[in-house]
C-alpha cells in the first residue's frame, strides 16, 4: 500500500511541531541538572528559543525576570532593528503565583513575510506561552523548595534555642547558691575590723566579680524565659527617656550625639518597664560599643494601627551578613574574650518575643545598624454601661 506523501502545510506543521517539543524537552534537560543556579538555567533557557523558530538564523530572544536579563548575543542591537521593522518581535509575560514578575522575547532582526502574527505563526504563539509558563513554575517550584529550607532552618534554629534555654535556666539555678554563699561570705568579711587594706581591696574585687557573675546568670534566666515579667501599662517614651538619661554624658563624653526622636500621644503598651528598659539599654550599649570615636545614635518611636515601634540606630561599623545571621543566637559574640557574654542581643529577644512583638535587625559593613522591634498596643478592657448592662 503506497505511502500517503505529506502537503508541505503539513510538512511545515510537524517541524515546527518537532522543534517545539525539542524546546520543552531542552528546558526539562535543563531544569533537572543538579545544583544549577537560577540565573544559570535561565541563560541555558533563552538559548533553546532562537533554533525553535521559524527563522532561527536571524532570531534573538531574552528572558528578563525581576530587572534581571539574560539573552542570546546580539539581542539589544537586534532589538533596534526589530523596532526599525515593525511587527517582528513576539512576546509573553511571565506570571508567578499571579504576579508578572517578567517577560520572554524573540525578535527577527530582518523584514519576513506576515503570516499569522506578523511574520509568526501560530504555533509560535503557543510555543512562546507555554515556555513562559513552564519558566514561571520552576520558578515557583524552585520558590518553594527554598521556602521549605528556610522553615527547616527556623525550626532548627528554635529547637536549638529551647535546648539552651533549659540548659542555661540549670545551670543559673546552680551557680546561684554557691555564688550567695560567696558574695555574702565576702561582704561579711569586708566588715571585719582590722582587715588590711590590700585585703580589703582584693575582697572588694571579689564582690565586683561576684555581682558582674549574678547579672550573668539574671540574663540566662531571662533568656530562659525562668522570670515571667510583670506586666503593666506602659508609655514606652517614658521608658526610653529614663533609660537614655544615663547614657547622655558618656555619649557627650565619647563625642557621640545622641538623637530622641519619641513621637507624642504614644498609645501606651502591656508591657514589663524593667524588662523594656533591659531592652532599649542593651541595644544602646551594642551601638556604643560599635563606634570608636564620633557618631551619632538615634532612638525613635511611633504608633501604626496596633503596634507602636521603637528603633535603635547607629553610625558604627555595622556587621557583614555572615555575623547579621548569628546576632540572635545565645553566646555568639564578635567581642574579644573578657568583654562579651554573647548574652544581650538573645536576651532582647527573647524580651520582645515573650511581649508578642518581633525584632527586626539592618545592617551594612561602613553604615552602622538599625534594630527595629515592634510591640503590641495594649487592648483597652470594655467598660461597663451606666445603665448596668454590660
Amino acid at each position: 500500500m503506497p505511502k500517503k506523501q505529506l502537503s508541505y502545510s503539513e510538512k511545515l506543521a510537524l517541524r515546527e511541531r518537532v522543534k517545539e517539543l525539542t524546546c520543552l524537552y531542552g528546558i526539562a534537560q535543563i531544569a533537572g541538572q543538579s545544583g544549577i543556579s537560577l540565573e544559570a538555567m535561565l541563560q541555558g533557557f533563552v538559548e533553546l528559543l532562537p533554533p525553535a523558530w521559524q527563522y532561527p538564523k536571524i532570531a534573538l530572544a531574552r528572558i528578563s525576570l525581576d530587572g534581571a536579563t539574560y539573552e542570546t548575543p546580539g539581542f539589544r542591537q537586534g532589538r533596534q532593528l526589530a523596532a526599525a521593522a515593525a511587527g517582528q518581535k513576539q512576546t509573553a509575560d511571565i506570571v508567578v503565583n499571579g504576579c508578572p514578575r517578567g517577560v520572554v522575547e524573540i525578535v527577527y532582526v530582518e523584514q519576513k513575510p506576515k503570516l499569522d502574527e506578523g511574520p509568526f505563526l501560530k504555533e509560535e504563539r503557543n510555543l512562546i506561552d507555554e515556555f513562559a509558563r513552564q519558566v514561571a513554575l520552576i520558578i515557583e517550584r524552585r520558590q518553594a523548595e527554598e521556602e521549605k529550607l528556610k522553615l527547616h532552618d527556623q525550626l532548627r534554629h528554635a529547637d536549638r534555642l529551647a535546648t539552651i534555654g533549659i540548659l542555661a535556666a540549670g545551670v543559673a539555678h546552680e551557680l546561684n547558691e554557691p555564688l550567695g554563699n560567696i558574695l555574702g561570705f565576702a561582704q561579711l568579711a569586708k566588715k571585719c575590723s582590722g582587715v588590711p587594706d590590700s585585703a580589703t581591696k582584693d575582697i572588694e574585687k571579689i564582690e565586683s566579680a561576684s555581682l558582674q557573675a549574678r547579672e550573668i546568670i539574671r540574663k540566662l534566666l531571662v533568656f530562659a524565659r525562668q522570670r515571667p515579667p510583670s506586666r503593666t501599662g506602659v508609655d514606652l517614651n517614658q521608658v526610653v527617656q529614663e533609660s537614655l538619661y544615663f547614657f547622655k554624658s558618656r555619649c557627650a563624653k565619647e563625642g557621640i550625639e545622641l538623637v530622641q526622636a519619641l513621637s507624642p500621644n504614644l498609645p501606651e503598651i502591656t508591657a514589663d518597664p524593667a524588662q523594656l528598659n533591659q531592652v532599649l539599654v542593651n541595644l544602646v550599649v551594642n551601638a556604643l560599643q560599635s563606634m570608636s570615636g564620633a557618631g551619632r545614635i538615634t532612638v525613635k518611636t511611633w504608633s501604626c494601627r496596633h503596634n507602636v515601634y521603637l528603633m535603635v540606630e547607629d553610625t558604627g561599623a555595622g556587621m557583614s551578613k555572615d555575623v547579621l545571621e548569628k546576632v540572635f543566637i545565645p553566646f555568639f559574640t564578635t567581642k574579644d574574650i573578657g568583654h562579651g557574654t554573647g548574652l544581650g542581643l538573645p536576651v532582647v529577644h527573647g524580651i520582645v518575643t515573650a511581649h508578642g512583638g518581633s525584632i527586626e535587625v539592618h545592617s551594612r559593613v561602613g553604615y552602622g545598624t538599625r534594630f527595629e522591634i515592634r510591640l503590641p498596643i495594649m487592648k483597652t478592657k470594655p467598660q461597663m454601661s451606666t445603665d448596668g448592662h454590660g
